[in-house]
Formats: C-alpha cells, structure tokens, sequence
C-alpha cells in the first residue's frame, strides 16, 4: 500500500473514495471515473513539485533503494565485507557483480528498508571505514578492469565523535581521490538523496546520473536554513535556493543525465524505474567500454575542474 506524502493528500482522498465504490457493484463506473480524476491529478501534481517537495520524494520510506536496484539490476552479485583496517561499515555496501553479463564493480549506501534495517545500516551514513572499504574495492575493481557502478543515497557522513576520530575528512577526501585516479569507468548514480561530501566520495565519476526525484546538495535543506535562519523551518525556501533538483543540476553542468522516474516517483513502480536504469546504464557503459585508462581519468578531471 502506498504511503502519501503530505502534497498528496488530495490525491489520497480521491484513491480512497474510488477504492469504496469499488467495492459496490452499482458504484463500477463512478470508481473509474474518480480513479481516472485521481491519475491526472498526480500527473498534474508531480509535473510541478517544488524543490521541498521532490526532497519529501527522495526521501519516501518506500522508494526503491540500494538492495532493491542491485536485486533487479545485478546477477550474481557477491559482497565483500571491511577495509582491512578498522572493521565493516554497514553503510556502504559493495562487491563483484554482473550487469547484462558484463562483470562490473557495484558499490553504494545502503539506508534500510524497514527500521531494524535503518538502524543496522546507519541510515545510509557512513563512518570512515566504509569510505575506505569502497576505495578498497574500487582498486579491485581497476586491478581487474572492471568498470565501477555506485548508487548514491546518503544524508551525508556520519557526523559522531568516533567518525571524526577515526579520520572522516581523510577517509571521504581519499575516496573522492580514488573515484578520480580510476583506470576504468565510474557511472555514478544517485537515486535518492545525494548530501555532502559523503556523496561525492561515490560520486566522482565519469557519468553522473541522477533519478527524476531526487536530490543532489552540499548538504541538507534544514541544515541550510539553520544555519542562514537560525530554523530549520525555512528548509523549503533553502531548497528553492539551492538548485537541488535533476532539472536544475543538469543544467549547471553538475550531472550528466536524468534517469525519469514513473508518474508518481519511483516509490509507485519500481519494476518500471529498474527497467528505466538498466537502459541508461547500457548506454553509459557502452559509451565509455572503449575508452582507455588516460582518457577516463582526463574527461573525468576536465568535468569536476570546470564545476563552479
């Protein structure tokens, strides 16, 4: 059952009443006209959404994320586990996979699906040794030859007093560092929140995808607005003044392509949003298959030194 967003309370209404007529044989006719009433309403409603509001999307409990994607995407994927320093970090998951029988390197933030799994994953929040188990596994991936996919879902890192004291700073700038140093082809994509440094550690990649809905920033709306409002009340105004968006990041020469989502965002067809990924990644992936080492590591530098 889906979950509505708030934005969505009036589509909410209409799905309801057309699920109670439904149920009575004399009400058949009146339930597929509110069910149609309901449909274009949401197609109206997610043509227009606000930053804020699109931000509430990327951010659905039930929206398609990293176990869900690799599942549909991925054969034969086979996790491997810590940094060979401190430990295993939940929070980012990676290891050998196959895409279209083509052995590639998967890597990505894991938020959980239900709370147990928030929990244990850290909500996609990364501690050192995450950061430095995806360098570890994307040196694997170069020594191989095999091309890098990361799934970028992240608040941001882990901002506690034992990240900080293991090395976050270093951990994350070594990680955007190895992204950089690739020898064979990083496509990044971000298929829900991409916030911070913690992104961009994935995310240094010759090819930045980014879903319909989601949300790409240096860091949160609500940590925007308390910081220039003292209140994380003005969150949506910070969001409208960020540029979070796909539209507005393809634009500005952040992101390389928009993968469109499902009327109604991801979270209502996930099916539909694998198939849509699968195709954008083949095409990637062919693009860059014939690209040597030097060349992949120029286009991806020439990209990030015009940013800005």
């Amino acid at each position: 059952m889906i979950q509505y967003l708030p934005f969505e309370k009036p589509i909410e209404a209409l799905d309801k009443h057309a699920a109670e007529l439904a149920a009575h044989a004399e009400g058949t006719e009146e339930a597929r006209m509110l069910a149609m009433r309901a449909a274009k309403l949401l197609e109206d409603t997610y043509a227009r959404l606000t930053p804020w509001q699109r931000t509430l999307v990327a951010r659905h409990p039930q929206r398609p994320r990293f176990e869900r994607l690799v599942k549909g995407l991925f054969s034969e994927f086979l996790p491997i586990a810590g940094d060979r320093t401190f430990g295993e970090d939940q929070a980012i998951i990676g290891g050998f996979a196959r895409f279209e029988g083509r052995r590639v390197m998967v890597i990505g933030h894991v938020k959980g699906e239900d709370t147990p799994g928030r929990l244990r994953h850290n909500f996609g929040m990364a501690r050192p040794e995450g950061y430095r188990k995806a360098i570890r596994l994307m040196e694997l991936a170069d020594r191989f030859g095999l091309p890098v996919v990361t799934l970028v879902d992240t608040p941001g890192a882990f901002p506690g007093v034992d990240a900080e004291a293991r090395g976050q700073a270093e951990a994350i700038a070594r990680s955007t560092e190895a992204c950089l140093a690739l020898g064979v082809p990083l496509i990044a994509v971000i298929i829900g929140e991409g916030g911070s440094g913690g992104a961009v550690a994935l995310a240094a990649a010759n090819r930045v995808l980014m879903f319909e809905h989601a949300v790409y920033s240096v860091i949160s709306p609500e940590g925007c607005a308390s910081i220039l409002w003292r209140s994380a009340v003005q969150a949506e105004t910070a969001a409208e003044a960020m540029k979070v968006t796909a539209g507005d990041l393809l634009k500005l020469g952040v992101i390389h392509r928009i993968v469109y989502e499902p009327r109604g965002g991801a979270h209502r067809d996930p099916a539909e949003t694998v198939k849509r990924l699968a195709l954008a990644l083949r095409a990637e992936l062919d693009s860059l298959a014939a690209m040597p080492p030097d060349a992949l590591r120029r286009e991806r530098e020439a990209f990030f030194l015009q940013l800005g």
